[in-house]
């Protein structure tokens, strides 16, 4: 027969003194997050947290997609680039498990590898930028949301990032695009750094760029 249900008293339970801390923070982290399957969630969570890795939560509630809507929202994207951006290249296996942890549905991964033509070793800004054409739609949109994911600063104010950032994501998407000419993307380019040289080398996220 199983023995019967130990008894405990106040003075026999020790509770750790850092434990209350630690499920405070990881309820604050999963009420701004909405993660669709908390406990594949909460999996990624705290093996980021015990190796030291940047954790897989938004910096705020975000008030979309709508409930039932699933995939890739800016500040998951954002998340994404926190925990892979210094690992470049990333690994296929490293990817896939973050995307997993962040409760993301494995077709979408798989249509941005096919469109990157990623292998094994990915360069992440690559994948970053093609994750920013997924939010955006269209190619001004998809830097737009690059600008506002990238930017450092502070929320409201402009969304600037420096100029080589958002030069080189441009010109692999619209290299990728395959109907933009070369003199176009150039042409583009060199106007936009001219504007940039009267702002430190700083260019706005608008979606009147042409």
């Amino acid at each position: 027969m199983p023995p019967p249900d130990t008894m405990y008293c106040a003075e026999q339970i020790n509770i750790p003194p850092e434990l209350p801390d630690i499920l405070k923070q990881f309820t604050k982290a999963a009420i701004r997050t909405q993660p669709d399957d908390v406990l594949k969630w909460s999996a990624a969570y705290f093996a980021a947290l015990s190796k030291g890795e940047a954790l897989p939560v938004k910096e705020r509630l975000e008030m979309g997609p709508k409930t039932g809507q699933t995939g890739l929202t800016p500040a998951l994207l954002k998340v994404m680039h926190k925990q892979l951006s210094s690992k470049n290249p990333v690994h296929k296996p490293d990817l896939k498990q973050k995307w997993k942890g962040l409760c993301l549905p494995y077709e979408q991964l798989e249509s941005i590898l096919s469109l990157g033509n990623f292998i094994e070793e990915i360069n992440w800004m690559d994948f970053f930028a093609l994750g920013c054409s997924v939010l955006g739609g269209s190619l001004m949109g998809a830097m737009k949301h690059a600008c506002e994911i990238l930017t450092e600063e502070p929320q409201g104010s402009a969304a600037r990032i420096p100029y080589a950032t958002f030069a080189g994501l441009y010109t692999y998407l619209a290299r990728l695009d395959g109907d933009i000419p070369q003199e176009q993307i150039d042409n583009f380019l060199q106007n936009l750094q001219e504007s940039a040289a009267k702002e430190n080398g700083m260019v706005q996220a608008c979606p009147n760029y042409t």
